[in-house]
């Protein structure tokens, strides 16, 4: 395997082993040596330490003009495209009354009926990123994007999952009420009941990100393809 790649690997399973770890098993303990603010600083900077890793070894491996399936096609970019605007829809919608979200008011949340995107999903943020990597994944099936998105898809997804039993943990029959009336999978149907006005903020902030991409990454994404 060509060494920049296999570092990219390392570097992905890093952010994901080094994430569920503090996240569950070793929060606890972190957070009784280092403090809730000591704990946050490093849990902080080992995910952007990782971040950077993955960043200069995704750049390292460079980009292959042959995908490792279909790909790179209109058909498949807009695909790819729509996916990516569907999670911004339920990303965009995640951070009003949130349960999940560390702030005070959550247990008032959880015992409220859902609304929105969490009609959707409870995890609507974690299904966002999911469908962002995964419409990167149609668009651009090449070796790097394959390890990158895919570990980005587990991160969200089982982390989500791993966040349920937490919460559990947290606060007790809220939480449990709050899983009642809601769905781990999407229900896409509920879509539908979305207000405009949040598809319309999800559009704006899909054109600025994919606007982005191209300065950032080197590569037109969204409608920016057939535009440049």
């Amino acid at each position: 395997m060509d060494p920049a790649l296999t570092s990219l690997v390392a570097a992905c399973a890093a952010l994901v082993g080094t994430h569920f770890a503090m996240s569950h098993p070793l929060r606890a303990v972190m957070v009784r040596a280092l403090g809730a603010a000591g704990f946050q600083i490093v849990y902080s900077l080992v995910s952007l330490a990782a971040l950077a890793w993955i960043y200069l070894a995704f750049t390292a491996v460079g980009a292959p003009s042959v995908p490792l399936w279909s790909g790179y096609d209109d058909f498949s970019w807009g695909v790819g495209s729509a996916l990516a605007l569907l999670g911004m829809v339920l990303y965009a919608g995640s951070f009003r009354g949130n349960p999940a979200m560390p702030a005070p008011g959550a247990e008032q949340a959880a015992r409220a009926e859902p609304a929105g995107v969490f009609r959707v999903t409870r995890h609507p943020m974690m299904w966002g990123f999911a469908l962002i990597a995964l419409g990167h994944l149609v668009a651009a099936p090449t070796a790097r994007t394959l390890v990158v998105m895919t570990s980005m898809i587990v991160l969200a997804l089982v982390g989500a999952r791993l966040q349920d039993g937490k919460k559990q943990a947290l606060m007790g029959d809220a939480w449990r009420a709050w899983e009642s009336k809601t769905s781990f999978a999407p229900r896409w149907s509920y879509l539908l009941e979305v207000k405009p006005a949040l598809w319309l903020a999800a559009l704006g902030l899909w054109l600025a990100v994919t606007w982005l991409h191209a300065p950032a990454g080197g590569i037109a994404a969204g409608i920016w393809r057939w535009a440049s």
